[in-house]
């Protein structure tokens, strides 16, 4: 047997000192996330065209095993000169701060590209969008190995970020790139958003008695009208919140007389004949709310309005219209924020005529409605 000698070409490669940097270089983050928790619409906040979400603080540092250029860009979407984008409606800020150059105190200059002469230099920073920073000391850009900096991340949202019906998450993302060293981390941002949690409480569990009705009590040939029954509604909200009321008619199909969005049935007897209908009243001289003055009662035929100029009086709860309440009177913004909302409910029922029944067993009146709370 022969043995064959295979001759393998070598290849020799010069490494400068900085590719051998860009090689060992590592950058790293305390923390690769930032979560700036769970808002919702209920937070009392003083009125202003957006809000403050919250404040994180990370650090960040470079080492590497020769003097390097240490220059450091953070690449995202800008949302003007020293904030980046967090959604289409919000945004966010870092601040840079304690920088160490080998562990001596440095000033950062801001520089609008790698090699570029800084435009400003301090050491205490906002990191400009399309711009990176460069250690300084005396004036000049420094190398180094190690460069560690404090970074606060700030984030806002505007004001109307959490008027959300469900639950929202805003996730985006920025990279810190430290170009000579060849070195990249992602920074990841968070923020969740809720809808307010408003419970409704319907005195006696929402049920309405009322009780045997004889015979001899209702009218034969033409509508017999009930005597109205109360219901105590209370709204308990996590905080001041704008919201409106509809009904649900839950028995669709079985009110008597014509067609009425603020109507709902009591059901059908044996021979499926529609037993009668109800509405259920908001008086606004029964209602109280947080500590206003007076309560007025304005409607929309959409939850984005527009509404109606608020007013006092009585008016029933529509299945096709948002019934909101507010503070002041003539206003045609909409319902106001409010956390605690007690009334007094009137239902009114009206029973059809004896000859339009079948009698032949016993009728149950059997309405059913559901009151529907909608954030704004």
């Amino acid at each position: 047997m022969g043995l064959k000698h295979a001759l393998y070409p070598l290849a020799f490669v010069l490494l400068s000192a900085n590719a051998w940097a860009a090689e060992e270089c590592q950058l790293n983050l305390s923390q690769a996330q930032l979560d700036f928790g769970l808002m919702n619409r209920a937070v009392a906040l003083v009125p202003a065209p957006e809000r403050l979400l919250g404040e994180r603080r990370i650090s960040l540092t470079l080492n590497c095993p020769q003097p390097t250029d240490m220059s450091l860009f953070y690449r995202a979407p800008g949302a003007g000169a020293e904030r980046f984008r967090f959604t289409e409606r919000g945004s966010y800020g870092l601040r840079v701060s304690e920088a160490l150059l080998d562990g001596q105190a440095v000033e950062l200059g801001v520089i609008a590209g790698q090699g570029q002469p800084p435009s400003a230099v301090s050491t205490h920073l906002a990191w400009q969008a399309d711009h990176g920073l460069v250690p300084m000391r005396a004036g000049m850009p420094m190398t180094g190995r190690n460069l560690s900096l404090q970074i606060d991340a700030s984030a806002w949202a505007r004001e109307d970020a959490a008027r959300v019906r469900d639950a929202v998450t805003w996730e985006v993302a920025g990279l810190f790139d430290a170009v000579t060293a060849g070195r990249s981390r992602e920074l990841r941002l968070q923020a969740r958003f809720a809808p307010a949690a408003c419970t409704p409480i319907l005195s006696n569990g929402g049920h309405v008695e009322f009780g045997k009705l004889s015979v001899s009590d209702l009218n034969l040939d033409k509508d017999t009208p009930q005597a109205p029954r109360t219901l105590s509604l209370s709204v308990t909200c996590d905080g001041p919140t704008a919201f409106a009321v509809r009904m649900q008619d839950n028995r669709q199909g079985s009110a008597t007389g014509v067609a009425d969005e603020s109507t709902y049935g009591l059901g059908l007897d044996a021979r499926q004949q529609k037993i009668g209908r109800y509405r259920l009243l908001f008086d606004t001289d029964r209602l109280t709310a947080d500590n206003f003055a007076q309560v007025f009662q304005t409607h929309s035929a959409t939850d984005q309005g527009p509404w109606s100029s608020a007013s006092t009086g009585i008016v029933a709860v529509g299945a096709n219209r948002y019934l909101g309440f507010g503070a002041a009177s003539g206003s045609t913004s909409g319902p106001s924020a409010i956390q605690n909302l007690n009334a007094t409910l009137s239902l009114e029922a009206v029973i059809a005529p004896l000859g339009s029944l079948d009698l032949s067993s016993e009728v149950r009146l059997d309405g059913s409605g559901t009151l529907d709370i909608y954030y704004l």
